[in-house]
Parts: structure tokens; C-alpha cells; sequence
């Protein structure tokens, strides 16, 4: 009889972790490379996309950089580096190639079930801020991934572009916005079900809700060993897998960590809590057509940069502002407020400890939020929105944010605002970590790991990548007509064109 640790009731090629739009993109991708392997999803809550990719825990931007300030910052010198607006928007036109794909191949019905065209904005007050805003649009305005966006400080064009912006605004003060046509709001919760939707109709797919995974070693075969928890059926399960990745979202540093790779040594997690106000009066949502995106607060992180968001939810235009900020130890919304403690370890400490020097801004701005009042709330939307009623507007919870610290030789430890992939043992296992841009990038960012951790298979998985993202392999970036090709094509499949 075979005892119980060695037991296996059940063994994949590929195990995924997390019921999120990463896994699920994870799990498509390698579906369509390769039918005859095997995938199981282990998810501890009873759907899929109930953390931070469910609609209404995030602000569903296709970050695309074109109304995002913080990838644009100042140089020293005055001028703009654009190199991070570039890498940002590339990543989201492969994400647009391999959504595109899926419609055109039919395992999406239609675009609109989790993506819409939704302009994006720039819009900025004071002197200062409209002359940086000037010249940003300046050095993006050339460039083919940023073409068609416009600039204006007319009072009469911002009307136009966000009445409900503009509306009640005293005169004297210097605007200043840009207005791109190519934006989008992109229902991620929707994009996971349809995207778990195609897996489970295919053979070799399992998918295990209220499921926890609880601890994942690998053996001498080179095997994953996860320990899976049946939260419904009570029951403790061994599952072998020759691949797992840890799509958790905030859960996966703890997961990491049980591994115990030497490239998960010094990593360590800081967690944001954020919040939104969600419009409830139809009528005004209905006023705005935009993602309209100013300056951050000194010393907020990038995540916290204000914006007054469309969003279009299961067909039903709503509208959101925030984020407002906090801090919770929780990993996960629905996490314990045991996760930061239970994360801590002697080799993740010092780059804690160092953060925690080198960040007193942050930690004042997060402070500064978590005591703000209503009222405090209330002014911030009214920066945005001058004749805002505080009775149309609730306060919701978003999705929970875990930003990677990592150790460094000068400073000890460095906070990082990204996304982090961690691979290890051999390319057997692989994590993400981190937030913002995420799940826009969600596509580049599982062709990344696949690369690592599949290199033999990559050779015959190339063809295939080709026919599904036209610009693998190349930068839509560095070559004009690629670019041209490629927004064409997505535009007219995704019906983003007006």
C-alpha cells in the first residue's frame, strides 16, 4: 500500500496556481501550443477572477501608456524619456495580437463580451504641469505606437473631451490634457472566464476551485510535489506536476517562498490596499466617456496616481475615481492579516528594513490615506469632478497590490513598483510577482516565462506563436509598418475603431 507521503491523486504536465487572468492566459497559451498536455488549476475561492482581476477591484485600463504619467518622466535636463511608454505600449499591442487571435479563431464570440474603446487622458492644472504635459506629447506625439494622440489647453476642446471634468471649473487656472482615440477598458474578470471558459472545454483540463495550495517541493525525479487542501471536501491532496506556475497574485510570495529556490532568497513583499468611489447616479456616468489620469501626490506609488475611469461592466456603462490608498498586511483581499508577518524570513529582513529607511515618503502618503476622511475624499474627486455630491459616490475596496522588495548590494533593499518573474529549478517553476501594468501585459509577460522554461519547446512552438502574434520575435516599435499592420488588424477584429 502506498503510504500517504508519496501518494499521488493526481499528476499534470502543467500545474497552475491562482484563478486569475495570469493563470488563465498562462493555461491558453500553452493549450493552444500544446492540446496533449495536461493542465490542472488550483484556485481557493469558489470562481475564478474574484481577487484583484474581478471587474470592480481594478480600474480595467489597457495601460498603454498613452495617459500614464509616470512612464514618462523628466529627466534632469527638462526632456521627456519616453523608453518606458514604448516598452509599456509594445507589451500591450502583443496582448492585443493574441486577443485578437482569439476572436478571430472563434474561442472568443465577441470582443465587446470584455473590451471596449474608451478614450484615454492626460489632464493636468498649473502652469507647470500643462508646459510638462506639452512637452511630453511633443516627443510621444512622432511616434507610430503614440500616433493620432492630440493636445490642447482650449477650454472649449477639453469641454468636448470630458464635459464632466470641465463642468463648474473656475476660469484663471491653466489646463492642459491629451486625448488618444486608441484607449480601452478591459474587463479582466470577464477576459478570465472566457479565457477558463475555452480550457475547461478542452481535454486534459481540470479545474479545482476551493482548492488551497499549501505547500510545493520537488523530489528527486525533478517532480513537483504540491499539497493541495479540498476546502469543500475537507480532504488533503498530492499533486505531481513537471511544471508549476504561481499566478496567486498576492499569494504567491508566500508560494514562492515554500519552493525553495535560491532565486526566491531576499524577495520579500510590502503590501497597498486601495480604494475607489464608484458613481451611482446612471445619469452622471453616462456625462463621461474617458480614462482621464493626472499626477501622482508626492510620494504616492505609481498605483495611486488619480484617475476618473469609464468602465463598461456585464454591458452597463459605470464610472470610478481613485484610487485612494492604504496599507493592510493582508496579501490578498481576501487574505490574513497574518500574510506580511508569516513572509518575513533572515534573508528577505535587511531589504525590509532598508526600504523601510530609504521609503518615508511613502510611508507618510500611505499614512496620510489611511486617515483620510470622507470629506478629504470627497475634495481629491472634486479635482476631477468640481460639482461632485458626495451622495453619488460609494466607497468600495480594490483589489489588494504586493510590491516586490528585493535585496541590493549598495542599498540593502529596493522597492519595486513593476512586475517581477522568478524562475528557477531547472525552468520547472515560475512566479509573478508585483502589480501595475500587470494583467495589460499579462500576454508578453507569460511569452517571457514560456521562453525561460521551455527553451527546447520553443524551437516548434515558434510557427505557431507567429500565426497568433504577427510581431513575435520583433518590436512593432522599431518598425513602422509592423506597427501599422498590427494596430490595423487588432482594431478592426477587437471593433475598436470608433
Amino acid at each position: 500500500m502506498t503510504s500517504t507521503a508519496t501518494r499521488t491523486d493526481s499528476a499534470y504536465d502543467v500545474v497552475l496556481i491562482g484563478g486569475g487572468v495570469m493563470s488563465a492566459t498562462m493555461g491558453a497559451l500553452l493549450k493552444l501550443l500544446q492540446p496533449d498536455w495536461s493542465i490542472g488549476l488550483f484556485g481557493r475561492l469558489d470562481d475564478v477572477a474574484t481577487e484583484s482581476s474581478n471587474a470592480w477591484n481594478n480600474a480595467g485600463t489597457g495601460h498603454a501608456a498613452l495617459c500614464e504619467l509616470n512612464y514618462t518622466p523628466e529627466r534632469a535636463d527638462g526632456s521627456i524619456d519616453i523608453s518606458k511608454a514604448i516598452d509599456v505600449n509594445e507589451a500591450f499591442q502583443v496582448s492585443r495580437q493574441f486577443w485578437a487571435h482569439l476572436v478571430e479563431s472563434g474561442v472568443i464570440t465577441s470582443p465587446r463580451d470584455f473590451l471596449n474603446p474608451i478614450p484615454h487622458m492626460s489632464f493636468v492644472w498649473g502652469a507647470d504641469n500643462c508646459d510638462f504635459l506639452r512637452r511630453r506629447h511633443d516627443a510621444l506625439k512622432d511616434h507610430p505606437l503614440f500616433a493620432g494622440m492630440r493636445f490642447s489647453t482650449d477650454p472649449a476642446q477639453l469641454r468636448q473631451w470630458m464635459p464632466l471634468v470641465m463642468e463648474g471649473r473656475g476660469a484663471g487656472t491653466p489646463l492642459a490634457a491629451t486625448w488618444s482615440a486608441a484607449g480601452t477598458d478591459v474587463n479582466f474578470g470577464a477576459l478570465t472566464h472566457l479565457l477558463i471558459g475555452f480550457l475547461s472545454r478542452q481535454a486534459g483540463f481540470d479545474l479545482k476551485l476551493a482548492h488551497a495550495v499549501e505547500d510545493l517541493r520537488r523530489d528527486a525525479s525533478g517532480l513537483w510535489r504540491v499539497a493541495v487542501r479540498d476546502l469543500a471536501g475537507g480532504r488533503d491532496l498530492s499533486v505531481a506536476a513537471r511544471f508549476v506556475f504561481i499566478g496567486a497574485g498576492g499569494g504567491a510570495l508566500p508560494l514562492l517562498q515554500k519552493t525553495g529556490i535560491p532565486e526566491a532568497k531576499g524577495i520579500a513583499g510590502f503590501p497597498v490596499s486601495g480604494q475607489f468611489l464608484r458613481c451611482t447616479n446612471p445619469e452622471l456616468a453616462a456625462r463621461h466617456h474617458a480614462k482621464v489620469y493626472g499626477k501622482a501626490s508626492v510620494g504616492a506609488p505609481p498605483m495611486s496616481v488619480p484617475h476618473l475611469d469609464t468602465r463598461v461592466i456585464e454591458g452597463r456603462t459605470g464610472l470610478l475615481f481613485g484610487p485612494y490608498a492604504g496599507f493592510s498586511t493582508k496579501f490578498l483581499k481576501q487574505g490574513s492579516l497574518w500574510d506580511l508577518p508569516k513572509s518575513i524570513r533572515m534573508d528577505n529582513l535587511g531589504a525590509m528594513l532598508a526600504v523601510a529607511r530609504d521609503n518615508m515618503p511613502l510611508t507618510r502618503y500611505l499614512i496620510g490615506q489611511i486617515l483620510q476622511s470622507n470629506t478629504a475624499r470627497l475634495a481629491a474627486l472634486r479635482d476631477f469632478v468640481p460639482t461632485a455630491r458626495a451622495e453619488d459616490w460609494d466607497l468600495i475596496v480594490a483589489g489588494q497590490r504586493v510590491q516586490v522588495i528585493k535585496s541590493d548590494a549598495k542599498r540593502g533593499g529596493v522597492l519595486q513598483f513593476g512586475t517581477e518573474i522568478v524562475t528557477g529549478a531547472q525552468g520547472s517553476v515560475a512566479a509573478l510577482l508585483g502589480a501595475s501594468p500587470g494583467a495589460s501585459t499579462a500576454v508578453p509577460i507569460m511569452l517571457t516565462i514560456i521562453a525561460r522554461c521551455f527553451p527546447v519547446e520553443m524551437a516548434r512552438w515558434t510557427p505557431r506563436l507567429k500565426t497568433m502574434i504577427p510581431s513575435f520575435g520583433a518590436k512593432v516599435a522599431e518598425d513602422a509598418a509592423l506597427c501599422a499592420h498590427v494596430r490595423d488588424w487588432t482594431m478592426r477584429v477587437l471593433e475598436l475603431e470608433g
